[in-house]
């Protein structure tokens, strides 16, 4: 997936890059998160013949795409990113991979690896020869209730490569610059027409570079959170046992032992059960202790010698 992403680009290398006419000042975003705006470039309108203006242009949306039939927003999941397979045939993408497919132009990616603990190790994954990318984007316009309208915005993911396979299994969908023209060209062009598009970059395009978690705050948006950096693993915490109901469980076992010692039941030689709604969870080497005594001390007896039916103790059971 693509959670947060950068464009440290200037607007000018960003115009020329997409073959926009030109763009408003920007200023270099290291940390873009869902639900902040995201630059992206969509066809425009055809030129006249001898036109030498480029037929892109670009928009602010949303990042968090929201299909035009959403009646509500607040029981509707934050969609930023769209699964590539299969997203023509998706209700929440259909219209959009139709008419109005996107570049989202990019510095890099940020991705995390999970470890097994709360916090994974963020990679600051770039282009290996620097400069931009564009991933496949979609864009969707939601007509609020009352009345305004919002361009929403998805990035569209793909199997990862082996570059950043071991890092995440889903990576953004990379447009090269041949194929921007194709891809978004939704007036002559289906999506099955420009499925193939639809793939991660090639072996050795990109590189992952360890980071520190200061990228993990959204509120931090300076160059530092992509200096190299190691995320110390959690160590596990251990868990605590509640005093309560094991000292009272525990109780019982001495309890009942000591009823044992002093009374010398004259029971079967047998093992101590717990009813089903009362397992003790108790500490072993100490519930193991009690046991052990108990049945050194119960004598040995069958039932064909004095057997007695099994007796019942608080909660306990001696057969």
């Amino acid at each position: 997936m693509c959670g947060r992403f950068a464009l440290t680009a200037t607007p000018d290398q960003t115009a020329a890059f997409l073959s926009l006419a030109e763009l408003e000042e920007f200023p270099a975003r290291y940390n873009i998160a869902p639900t902040q705006p995201v630059l992206m470039a969509l066809a425009g309108l055809p030129q006249a013949p001898g036109s030498n203006l480029p037929d892109r242009r670009s928009m602010l949306v949303r990042w968090g795409l929201i299909p035009a039939w959403v009646k509500d927003t607040r029981n509707f999941p934050l969609l930023f990113n769209a699964r590539s397979e299969g997203a023509s045939e998706k209700a929440s993408f259909r219209a959009a991979m139709r008419h109005r497919r996107a570049l989202v132009p990019a510095s890099g990616f940020y991705e995390w690896h999970q470890t097994g603990g709360r916090r994974g190790q963020p990679y600051w994954v770039r282009p290996r020869r620097g400069g931009l990318v564009a991933f496949a984007g979609l864009i969707e316009t939601y007509a609020e209730p009352g009345g305004s309208e919002m361009d929403t915005g998805a990035i569209l993911t793909a199997h990862a490569n082996a570059d950043t396979a071991h890092i995440h299994d889903r990576v953004p969908v990379v447009i090269h610059p041949e194929d921007f023209a194709r891809w978004l060209d939704c007036r002559t062009l289906e999506p099955r027409d420009v499925a193939h598009l639809l793939r991660p970059a090639q072996p050795d395009f990109f590189e992952a570079i360890p980071v520190s978690d200061l990228v993990n705050k959204v509120a931090n948006t300076g160059p530092e959170i992509q200096e190299k950096g190691v995320v110390e693993l959690e160590p596990e915490k251990v868990r605590r046992q509640k005093s309560g109901a094991n000292d009272s469980q525990m109780n019982l076992l001495q309890k009942l032992l000591l009823l044992v010692r002093r009374e010398r039941l004259n029971l079967p030689d047998g093992i101590l059960r717990q009813r089903a709604a009362k397992r003790s969870s108790a500490p072993a080497s100490s519930s193991s202790r009690c046991a052990e005594e108990l049945r050194r001390l119960l004598p040995g007896r069958s039932p064909g010698s004095g057997w007695r039916a099994p007796v019942a103790w608080r909660g306990w059971i001696l057969a």
